[in-house]
């Protein structure tokens, strides 16, 4: 059983709602996704009459593309954009960069998808380790659960349903639009999440990036850091670890095969601390 390695703990208390991301934290779906980008925005970038060497092109982009993973996919559009900008380039929409992106990277995964939903692919190959038993635990205990992803909400739907977890969200399904001003983590987060419960103590939220575990910190909630190494399906992803840290994650898991102690360390021994069932 993995262990869970604390930052801050909390006291034992009672969880109402609980935020999950998507890509990383439950799905494996999109395992692979960095290369992808990175190669595409590198071969923008190449076109650009000031053009740095390729090595350098490569240092740009993997810096931006990192450092906005976790938000909407358009951010990291809008950032290239202004990279082909400022080396005199003529920057196309950054709508028009994420449909190209996302074709080259749905062509990547079509066939992950469609094993899933014609049985080839046993579910289990697609999903962080342990998660679904957290999920049905959860949504058992009576809390009400969120997913939310900077993927396109058409795409997070999709696959959610291909991994069958979409059954778990009774709070919903979010994701991005191409009106990305009109969505965010941190917007269901206070618009969805914490309107319906009695306090930021009582919410919960998991996740491999940046983005929503400081969101969750910032509101209040207990963020647990899941550094998955989504390629191996085992042990610590140290890079997801440094940055999970420094986003304030309350704990770092490998994965959710460690959810016993977690849930032992949570319930503080005391079933109803932690589930209003």
């Amino acid at each position: 059983m993995q262990s869970v390695q604390w930052i801050k703990k909390p006291e034992p208390t009672s969880y109402t709602a609980a935020l999950f991301d998507f890509d990383g934290t439950i799905s494996l779906i999109r395992e692979g996704w960095q290369p992808i980008m990175y190669g595409y925005f590198v071969e923008v970038l190449k076109e650009t009459p000031r053009a740095e060497k390729e090595q350098e092109l490569q240092a740009v982009v993997q810096e931006f593309v990192d450092r906005l993973t976790g938000q909407q996919t358009i951010y990291q559009c809008i950032q290239l954009a202004e990279e082909v900008q400022a080396r005199g380039g003529e920057p196309q929409d950054p709508l028009d960069y994420k449909k190209e992106y996302n074709h080259r990277l749905l062509r990547h995964i079509q066939d992950r998808v469609q094993g899933l939903q014609e049985g080839r692919i046993a579910r289990d190959e697609l999903l962080v380790p342990g998660v679904e038993a957290v999920l049905s635990d959860m949504y058992q205990g009576g809390l009400q659960l969120y997913l939310a992803s900077g993927t396109d909400e058409e795409y997070v739907i999709a696959e959610a349903q291909a991994l069958a977890v979409d059954k778990y969200f009774n709070g919903g399904i979010f994701g991005a639009l191409d009106d990305y001003r009109r969505f965010s983590k941190a917007m269901v987060i206070q618009d969805r999440i914490l309107p319906k419960i009695g306090s930021s103590k009582e919410f919960i939220g998991f996740g491999d990036g940046f983005v929503e575990i400081e969101n969750v910190q910032n509101a209040g909630g207990l963020a647990v850091g899941v550094a998955s190494d989504e390629a191996n399906r085992s042990g610590i992803d140290r890079w997801k670890q440094k940055r999970l840290l420094e986003a304030g994650a309350h704990c770092i898991i490998a994965d959710f095969r460690c959810w016993p102690q977690l849930r032992q360390e949570l319930w503080g021994g005391n079933e109803h601390a932690v589930f209003h069932v």
